[in-house]
């Protein structure tokens, strides 16, 4: 009988923390997202050709419509090779398939205008995908969209970073005057990957502007910045700032998976978690993580 009893205990026990771990419908009023990132159109063949790319972010895209965000924000490096038509053209035919239901953000990555923009760059960008910087609101979402490329390389267009610093000054000023429950800032590069203090490198923005970008945006009250172009996983803390550098939906490096962030925001703050391919939800339950 003792044995039945502590068999039954055990199942009992078993029972309660799978219920603990089991995802919970989102809180009421709570926005749901998706952040993706670098697609990159051509990167896993060097431009020779793009159908990986195609099929993962098809992929991606059709899970979006399955899951049925409020909207989904890639986070750069549309293509591999910057103006490239063909991978364009590539990434607009298949972002086009997002149920029209739900808005759809991009931004520039390095790959999208160069490594060091010219104006000639920046135009292109802008006549074939749209403006590089700008803001949105999504209920209780303010984002704010950074071209990050400008603020890693300026050295060809030194005005354009000045009017994208004088715009962002008065933009997080207009954030802080709103209503809006969070402020969230996406760019292409990781502000800072592992620490704020960390040596200037490929992956993040030059500690000559990553400081007065830091403390302008943790002095504005925001608490999460998103990113890509590291084609992994990161996380790191300044402050109460929280950047999150998502992986990849194209090829990932460094033993990553290609995968999406998945993002929920209530009144209880920001809940997130980045779902490989092989690990995709059948549902947009929010599921309990330590926040």
């Amino acid at each position: 009988m003792s044995t039945l009893r502590s068999l039954f205990a055990a199942v009992a026990a078993a029972g309660v923390l799978l219920a603990q771990e089991q995802p919970r419908p989102a809180a009421e009023g709570s926005l749901f997202f998706i952040q993706m990132s670098d697609p990159q159109f051509g990167m896993t063949t060097s431009n020779h050709s793009f159908a990986q790319e195609t099929a993962n972010y098809e992929f991606a895209i059709a899970t979006a419509n399955r899951l049925k965000p409020k909207f989904v924000i890639v986070t750069g490096d549309l293509v591999n090779k910057p103006g490239d038509d063909a991978q364009i053209a590539e990434y607009l035919r298949i972002s086009r398939q997002l149920n029209s239901s739900t808005h759809l953000y991009h931004l520039a990555g390095n790959h999208d205008v160069g490594n060091e923009p010219t104006p000639a760059d920046l135009e292109r960008y802008r006549k074939r995908l749209g403006a590089d910087y700008y803001s949105f609101r999504e209920g209780t979402i303010y984002g704010i969209v950074l071209n990050s490329v400008l603020i890693h390389s300026p050295q060809m267009v030194p005005g354009e970073l000045r009017k994208q610093e004088s715009w962002l000054a008065v933009e997080i000023e207009r954030a802080k005057k709103s209503d809006a429950g969070q402020i969230l800032v996406f760019m292409h590069h990781p502000i800072f990957v592992e620490r704020a203090d960390e040596p200037d490198q490929y992956f993040n923005i030059p500690l000559v502007r990553r400081k007065p970008l830091l403390d302008l945006l943790a002095q504005a009250g925001v608490k999460w910045v998103f990113s890509g172009h590291f084609h992994r996983n990161a996380q790191a803390q300044y402050g109460a700032l929280t950047t999150v550098t998502t992986g990849p939906v194209g090829k990932p490096l460094g033993g990553a998976r290609s995968g999406m962030r998945l993002i929920w925001v209530g009144d209880q703050g920001l809940t997130h978690r980045y779902a490989d391919f092989g690990d995709l939800p059948s549902d947009a339950r929010e599921p309990v993580l330590a926040r």
